[in-house]
């Protein structure tokens, strides 16, 4: 037994920041961010908390599910940081909805919420559960430096949720990890222990920008065919891809690469920027939002981060759960 899932929500903070005001307090144009990386603008919490966000959009889940928390069996929160070290995000989502499961928070960056699904896959497969909360909640605007603008300019906030019920709707699911720091990190605080000596500096995201680049391109070229194949799916056969939205030049050079039709592809990165973890909830939600997904179709997931991790999937929407 693998999964279906029974519902989407999301939520992300009120303020909308441009590309033109980005431009009034740093070196930098709407055509240059543009031109490199399709964004126009992003969502950037304003007063908004990750708990908040996370707690809105697993309530819309639930709600879109008909699920009550205390039904749920599990809550997996992938997140780079919450609010706090400790408690994690999962149990203040848990303290917040009322639910009484299992709680836990995971990192595996941009691929967070494919890491999350491999992990239900697991629990659903040794009959641990029945009903298992995803929610990906990220605050990307207090991880970058925003001196630098060949990074602040490409991320922003925002939160993506899924519940998931017993079914057969996963059909193929892989995740892969290259462990490196050299493409992508973040140190953490040093803090002021007196008997040692931190390695100082400041705790900013630093990305060398190019290779994260073909490392990405790369990913989506190599796990999208395995995913397909592993599931029985043929491209053709294929009705939308989701792919972790980091930078349009990045997707539009997987799409060279996989051959497959560009229409096909939920693109919303104009307007988010790169979500981290929530990137691929969040399309999922709007598509399901907006009528665009529609019962059997085939949707095939990816996503790729630091770790360097990645993360594909190949689904059916929406079949008939095991047990509504």
């Amino acid at each position: 037994m693998s999964f279906t899932i029974l519902g989407t929500g999301s939520a992300l903070p009120a303020q909308q920041v441009t590309n033109d005001q980005l431009s009034q307090i740093m070196d930098t144009s709407h055509a240059w961010i543009h031109s490199r990386t399709g964004i126009d603008s992003r969502p950037i919490c304003r007063q908004e908390t990750v708990t908040q966000l996370a707690l809105e959009a697993a309530r819309q889940a639930l709600e879109n599910a008909g699920v009550v928390p205390g039904e749920l069996d599990y809550i997996l929160c992938p997140t780079l940081v919450g609010d706090t070290i400790t408690p994690s995000l999962a149990c203040l989502v848990q303290e917040g909805l009322g639910a009484g499961c299992p709680a836990v928070d995971l990192n595996a960056a941009c691929s967070g919420f494919l890491y999350a699904m491999d992990l239900a896959r697991g629990l659903f497969a040794a009959g641990q559960v029945r009903r298992v909360l995803i929610v990906a909640a990220e605050k990307m605007s207090r991880l970058v430096d925003w001196r630098d603008r060949s990074t602040c300019v490409l991320f922003g906030d925002g939160a993506g949720a899924a519940v998931l019920g017993p079914g057969e709707d996963l059909l193929s699911l892989l995740v892969t990890a290259q462990g490196t720091s050299s493409p992508l990190r973040i140190a953490a605080p040093s803090g002021n222990c007196p008997y040692s000596q931190g390695e100082g500096g400041e705790s900013y995201l630093a990305m060398n920008g190019q290779e994260v680049y073909r490392f990405a391109v790369g990913a989506i070229a190599r796990d999208i065919p395995r995913a397909l194949e592993l599931a029985g799916v043929t491209p053709g056969q294929v009705d939308h891809l989701l792919l972790h939205q980091a930078n349009l030049r990045i997707l539009e050079a997987a799409q060279k690469k996989l051959g497959i039709p560009l229409e096909k592809y939920a693109v919303n990165i104009a307007t988010h920027g790169n979500l981290s973890a929530v990137s691929v909830p969040l399309l999922l939600d709007e598509m399901n939002r907006s009528g665009r997904l529609r019962p059997g179709e085939i949707l095939a997931l990816c996503a790729f981060g630091g770790g360097l991790t990645t993360g594909a999937a190949v689904l059916r929407w929406r079949g008939t759960p095991t047990d509504k």
